[in-house]
């Protein structure tokens, strides 16, 4: 019998600065295909495992593995295959979501800009104005589309859904169910709409305190 294998791996991953000290032993494993949601309240660290995994320099103790290698030994190469939808990304804020995609063609090996756009028109968003104009949903709508256009193996979406409207909302999850079908990627999640959790997560982890309580498949 084959040993299953995994899309992505933490494995003992703890913090080594005074800013993200506070996570001990977080360990759990993700295998493709499927979509996990990580719970639990404000400071719970929750935000802080997407920035171990998308800042360029290691900053844990542990291992991160994406498709068995860990994420730092060849940070450049696996970064692109990387989907991450957040706040905290950075565009250029003035410029328009096509002219952002222009830029991204550069940075991003593979960049499709004609899914970009059909995602774009698909989900409703403007092309032509610039991001600072768009609604929280919209610019989440828009970073989902860049993501999309590099062709990630994995997502990472930090409160996403948050100021979507309900319909929309049942529209973006069979989106990525549809991506978790023909791409074969994966999807972690932070979320603290419980319908979500319980109904549209195959794996959900709980963090209190730096510490993952609880990671476990929902059957």
């Amino acid at each position: 019998m084959s040993e299953e294998k995994y899309l992505l791996e933490f494995v003992g991953v703890t913090g080594t600065s005074r800013k993200n000290y506070k996570l001990q032993d977080i360990t759990f494993s993700l295998p493709a295909g499927f979509i996990a949601g990580i719970a639990g309240e404000n400071g719970a660290g929750k935000t802080t495992l997407f920035d171990y995994i998308m800042h360029p320099k290691k900053q844990y103790a542990g291992s991160i593995l994406l498709n068995g290698k860990e994420i730092h030994d060849d940070y450049v190469s696996l970064r692109q295959q990387i989907g991450f939808v957040s706040e905290k990304n950075r565009f250029f804020m003035e410029k328009s979501a096509r002219e952002n995609a222009k830029l991204a063609a550069c940075l991003f090996d593979g960049w499709d800009s004609d899914l970009f756009e059909k995602t774009m028109k698909e989900m409703g968003v403007s092309l032509s104005r610039p991001l600072s104009k768009l609604s929280r949903g919209e610019y989440m709508k828009y970073q989902t589309a860049y993501a999309m256009a590099h062709h990630p193996v994995l997502y990472l979406l930090d409160e996403v859904t948050a100021g979507m409207d309900p319909v929309f909302r049942i529209d973006y999850f069979k989106l990525l169910q549809s991506l978790l079908e023909e791409e074969n990627t994966s999807v972690l999640m932070i979320s603290h709409i419980q319908e979500e959790m319980d109904r549209k997560m195959d794996f959900v982890g709980v963090m209190e305190e730096g510490r993952l309580v609880s990671w476990e498949e929902n059957l």
